[in-house]
């Protein structure tokens, strides 16, 4: 079966720029990008960032505030803080290369334990587990007939996937790509086509009638004036400023209800994306 879903991603796999011919920075970059962003919205922004600072060096010396502007509206632009942090670390603790080791990678700011073995994998080719929402899918639908995966992974679930990697590293880098790729494009969360899924004769749900799908609780995001929508306008509009200026009093905020427009600028303020001249009150990136 791993085999099976291998060679369909030699036919079948998206020819994406930050896949085979990135560097390991451009990798990094792509997979800070796409947490919980789809592709197509990251593609633009990633080249014009790959552009603008085709190094690790070069957008630590950059300033934060340069980061921020140019995530756009890519959203959670805390993931621009710290990939601007972590492009310094780079630069401070690996010479101004990104670092193949794993550990190496989780030290750094902002990488978490999917994003390193990400790296290693997508990066260096290397043997690690890699393990995201859609990989999670595939595995649990095809060897354990499960519609949706669990909110949180468990230790049972990390060893059976590690089980199923092969034990060369290109093979198991291959099959990290290839099976995320298989549960983006084919077995996806809420419409699966198994009528293209190279893994239908012998997938244990589809074997038992795709069974759960229709009965599985679907998450939704509510965002019309929730606190997100409003810490984003705040920073779009900084964004666009040419100076600092007075959020609070700004008339394209001014059908936000004080409070939460306190909440929310005091929470973009705590998480380092905002500063404020505490004489004037004036914000700016």
């Amino acid at each position: 079966m791993v085999d099976a879903v291998r060679a369909w991603f030699r036919d079948e796999g998206r020819d994406l720029p930050w896949r085979g011919r990135s560097t390991p920075w451009g990798v990094l970059v792509s997979e800070v990008m796409l947490q919980q962003t789809p592709v197509v919205r990251v593609e633009p922004v990633w080249h014009a960032w790959m552009e603008r600072w085709p190094t690790p060096a070069d957008l630590a010396a950059a300033t934060q505030a340069d980061a921020v502007r140019a995530w756009g509206r890519l959203g959670y632009p805390r993931r621009a803080k710290r990939l601007w942090e972590c492009a310094v670390a780079i630069v401070d603790r690996h010479g101004g290369e990104v670092p193949a080791d794993q550990e190496a990678l989780r030290a750094l700011p902002g990488v978490g334990d999917y994003t390193a073995a990400a790296v290693v994998s997508f990066a260096f080719h290397g043997r690690a587990l890699v393990l995201d929402t859609n990989v999670r899918r595939v595995i649990g639908r095809a060897w354990r007939g499960e519609p949706l995966p669990a909110a949180h992974q468990t230790v049972g679930e990390r060893a059976h996937a590690a089980s199923l990697m092969p034990e060369d590293d290109a093979g198991a880098a291959e099959w990290a790509v290839a099976s995320m790729e298989l549960g983006a494009l084919v077995c996806t969360a809420r419409v699966a086509r198994c009528d293209a899924c190279p893994l239908a004769s012998s997938c244990a749900w589809f074997r038992a009638g795709c069974p759960g799908l229709d009965d599985a609780p679907r998450r939704t995001q509510p965002w019309h004036g929730t606190d997100r929508q409003v810490r984003g306008r705040i920073m779009a509009l900084l964004r666009a400023a040419s100076a600092p200026l007075n959020v609070t009093g700004h008339a394209a905020l001014a059908d936000v209800e004080p409070g939460q427009l306190d909440r929310c600028l005091d929470g973009l303020l705590a998480d380092g994306l905002v500063t404020r001249d505490e004489a004037t009150g004036r914000c700016a990136l």
